[in-house]
């Protein structure tokens, strides 16, 4: 069974994530794809996240539609920080029927080489390259495991939706509906605690 390996802090999912995945179900021939939520990226170790059993829980109620696209909370139970090398091992270990395809963004291919054990990915593993908004990736470069595919790309990114809750702006159009009310009582929710620490410390 083709398995495509979409890893990530998701904080939150989005309809692009939801989109560019259904694409590539299509593009790259899958029989599903794994959204691997990631409980810290090796390479945004500042980067404020969700709490990690929020994301997976806001994860799986907006797969909850597609019995194809499937959330995972694998890189949890593996050693911190997690890194996609040892992820894609350890499940090509669990699940010999499967064949994995890292899924990933242009941005991320033009800095694949800083990637943990990148090489072995690149001679273990296809890769499946999506275009992001000012990556260049030069096709007749590319190892025979990676392909790049076109596929549409919604403008909408985690960090807006995190900006527009902050200045209490709206984000359905960004968000599955399943999950929308989700996001916004989290966030209102840790804003509360953050103005009573900030009461209790004055």
């Amino acid at each position: 069974m083709k398995t495509g390996i979409f890893g990530g802090s998701f904080n939150p999912i989005h309809k692009g994530h939801i989109a560019l995945a259904s694409a590539l179900l299509r593009q790259a021939h899958l029989d599903e794809i794994w959204f691997v939520v990631s409980p810290q990226n090796p390479l945004k170790q500042d980067q404020r996240l969700m709490d990690d059993d929020v994301r997976l829980q806001i994860v799986r109620k907006a797969l909850a539609r597609s019995s194809r696209l499937v959330a995972s909370d694998y890189e949890f139970h593996l050693p911190r920080p997690s890194y996609m090398h040892t992820t894609l091992t350890r499940m090509s270990e669990e699940f010999p029927d499967r064949e994995f395809t890292l899924i990933i963004g242009g941005d991320n291919w033009e800095h694949f080489d800083r990637w943990y054990k990148s090489q072995e990915i690149i001679d273990r593993f296809a890769i499946a390259v999506y275009p992001r908004a000012g990556s260049q990736i030069d096709r007749s470069q590319l190892p025979p495991t990676v392909s790049v595919f076109d596929v549409p790309l919604l403008d909408v990114s985690s960090t807006e939706i995190r900006r527009r809750i902050a200045q209490g702006l709206p984000i359905a159009d960004l968000v599955p509906r399943s999950v929308e009310r989700m996001i916004l009582r989290y966030y209102s929710a840790l804003s509360i605690d953050v103005k009573n620490s900030h009461h209790g410390n004055s």
